[in-house]
């Protein structure tokens, strides 16, 4: 493998599913890598000759000898706000370049511009890295395809009917391994500096469809029941907080009748058609099997 020659990338949200996949990119690319996490028994999920150092982003000054010497920054936002500016101040002193992990909250359709604490958070952390005169990339997925193993495999793997609402409403699931690729190519190549990309799936599919199409990929059917949104309310009480509830069901809600939002960011970056749902439920099939929980 050809070593890229640059100083560390430092990748925040390590032993998560798109951190661990900045990674993995990067070290295939020859890219020298520095992991984040916050207690250092997590390392030994991480590759073993990877570097790793520990901080919390609710500690900024935890952070200033894992952002020494390092040429770039992949921030994936996990803490409470009231950091933010003191974190963003630190990465300005230290590095080049960040790429900041967001949301298409920017993006004129209805799934999103519904009220969202989170995009408030993301905008506010952009506006504070734009502040500081950094070198910035800004990633934005849209819906996950992973979301669906929260969502709806504990009652596939039960065998028993998806309970869920707003079954019309229109997503394009994009693939985790997309977003992780798009973030770690911006990374280290060059000509990102300022982008801005919406990333999504290949294809606008209803929720219902989305349980279909898992249904098939096992080879067995399942069972989608429309639920309102106050049966959802009462069936995810104490499971999920309420305001991501809500957050949810207005989007949902708002864009029923309108096709996803698609775009052909991955494809344009990576040079590769983003993978479809039915690929991402293929890869992951055993996280729907019936049996033992295989969800983590």
């Amino acid at each position: 493998m050809t070593r890229i020659h640059m100083p560390p990338v430092l990748v925040t949200g390590a032993t998560g599913r798109i951190g661990r996949g900045v990674i993995d990119q990067l070290v295939s690319a020859g890219v020298p890598v520095r992991a984040l996490t916050r207690r250092a028994e997590a390392a030994a999920t991480l590759p073993a000759d990877l570097e790793v150092v520990t901080g919390d982003l609710t500690v900024p000054t935890s952070l200033d000898g894992a952002l020494r010497g390092t040429s770039a920054v992949f921030l994936l936002w996990t803490a409470p706000p009231t950091t933010a500016a003191a974190v963003v101040e630190r990465l300005a002193a230290h590095a080049r370049r960040v790429v900041f992990l967001s949301s298409p909250h920017r993006t004129p359709h209805p799934f999103f511009q519904q009220p969202n604490p989170m995009a408030v958070l993301h905008a506010e952390i952009e506006r504070l890295i734009a502040s500081t005169g950094l070198e910035s990339t800004i990633i934005r997925p849209g819906m996950l395809a992973s979301n669906s193993l929260a969502w709806w495999a504990p009652a596939i793997r039960a065998g028993d009917v998806v309970r869920w609402p707003y079954g019309a409403a229109e997503t394009a699931p994009v693939d985790d391994r997309d977003v992780a690729a798009v973030a770690a190519r911006t990374l280290y190549q060059r000509g990102h500096a300022g982008g801005d990309y919406v990333l999504t799936g290949p294809e606008s599919l209803s929720q219902a469809a989305q349980v279909d199409i898992i249904g098939n990929v096992l080879g067995r059917p399942t069972r989608f029941k429309e639920l309102s949104p106050e049966e959802f309310r009462r069936e995810t009480e104490g499971k999920a907080p309420r305001q991501v509830v809500d957050m949810l069901l207005t989007a949902w809600g708002a864009t029923i009748g309108t096709p996803a939002f698609v775009t052909s960011t991955v494809s344009d970056i990576l040079g590769a058609p983003p993978r479809s749902f039915p690929q991402w439920v293929t890869d992951h099939a055993d996280a729907f099997e019936q049996g033992p929980d295989r969800s983590s």
